[in-house]
């Protein structure tokens, strides 16, 4: 019977000294990394809002960590393709996802089939930033407010549309939503990224958009687009003057927000060292002053935060691309 106990205790032993060794090992991993470059992919083209986010990101982290860290573009499917690179890549914390909705929430929904999936094949390390859209009109479009611009699509039920930089993004999404909200009656056109979808409102062919605020304030400022109102649940401090669109119907918020994540399964000790180091880079006087002239809301939160932000707007998406009737197969 001694034995026995004489055993047992050595067992608990060997398993307490086996857990205070993985402690340990994790934790001199976090203290050791990054020994090599960082690999961030973004999975959108070059020279959008989730690439310049990511630069401005990637350059500041490098700063910080004394190593590089290189962006690298891997567009396609609504961002999925470069969302599947990451989550097949090793978990040691040397490739990183910077992503905005689609890949880790919406998509999901969107698409019929997916080669990952947002919660299971990834470590949520934190949120980064939220991005609202602006409902723009040209200037021969015969509406100053959000007031007058619904009388005029009420008096004339589908003769106008709307652009957006494709099916399912943000942009289409506001507009969809509105449509729902406002009871009218518009037609989407979808293009291939939101430079082609502003240079046709631009072009006066389709006078209606929505579009990122960093993207098409520098139009309204140059007198090219009338900006009615924005998507975002409240007015932005750096444009006091434009009109929420939950103002008039409350409820209203569509934003394109951006993220870091790590393939699941990446050590605990590396996420949070991450997740510390993104805090710090959002939250610095610099970065708040540029985000606040750029109509950018930092978000920067904890990995556990993160996570059960994903889970609520994968249940927010799901139900706006129900409303709008997207789909891509």
């Amino acid at each position: 019977m001694n034995s026995r106990h004489a055993h047992a205790r050595r067992l608990v032993s060997m398993l307490l000294g086996s857990c205070a060794w993985i402690a340990a090992a994790s934790g001199l991993q976090a203290q050791d990394y990054p020994q090599k470059p960082i690999r961030m992919i973004v999975p959108f083209a070059a020279g959008g809002p989730t690439d310049a986010q990511a630069r401005e990101l990637a350059r500041r982290m490098a700063d910080e960590l004394g190593k590089p860290v290189f962006v690298e573009n891997r567009s396609g499917s609504g961002g999925n393709i470069g969302a599947e690179v990451v989550a097949r890549a090793p978990a040691d914390g040397y490739t990183l996802l910077f992503s905005s909705n689609g890949p880790l929430a919406g998509n999901l929904s969107l698409f019929k089939t997916m080669a990952h999936h947002p919660v299971k094949d990834f470590a949520p390390i934190s949120n980064y930033s939220a991005n609202a859209n602006v409902l723009a009109v040209h200037p021969s479009f015969p509406a100053n407010t959000l007031a007058e611009f619904v009388a005029v699509i009420k008096e004339h039920p589908g003769k106008y549309s709307f652009t957006s930089g494709g099916n399912g993004t943000t942009q289409h999404l506001s507009g969809e939503l509105l449509k729902t909200m406002a009871k009218i009656d518009m037609q989407h056109i979808p293009y291939k990224g939101e430079s082609p979808a502003i240079l046709e409102t631009l072009s006066g062919l389709a006078p209606i958009t929505f579009c990122n605020v960093s993207s098409c304030m520098g139009y309204v400022h140059g007198g090219k687009l009338r900006a009615i109102a924005i998507t975002a649940p409240r007015r932005l401090t750096v444009y006091p003057q434009l009109a929420a669109i939950a103002e008039t119907y409350p409820g209203f918020d569509v934003r394109a927000w951006y993220g870091l994540v790590a393939p699941a399964g990446t050590p605990a000790a590396i996420v949070q060292r991450l997740s510390a180091l993104v805090n710090k880079i959002s939250q610095s006087d610099d970065m708040r002053a540029k985000f606040e002239s750029q109509g950018i809301e930092s978000m920067a939160n904890s990995p556990e935060a993160f996570a059960a932000f994903i889970h609520s707007e994968i249940r927010k998406w799901a139900e706006l691309i129900a409303i709008s009737g997207a789909r891509i197969e």
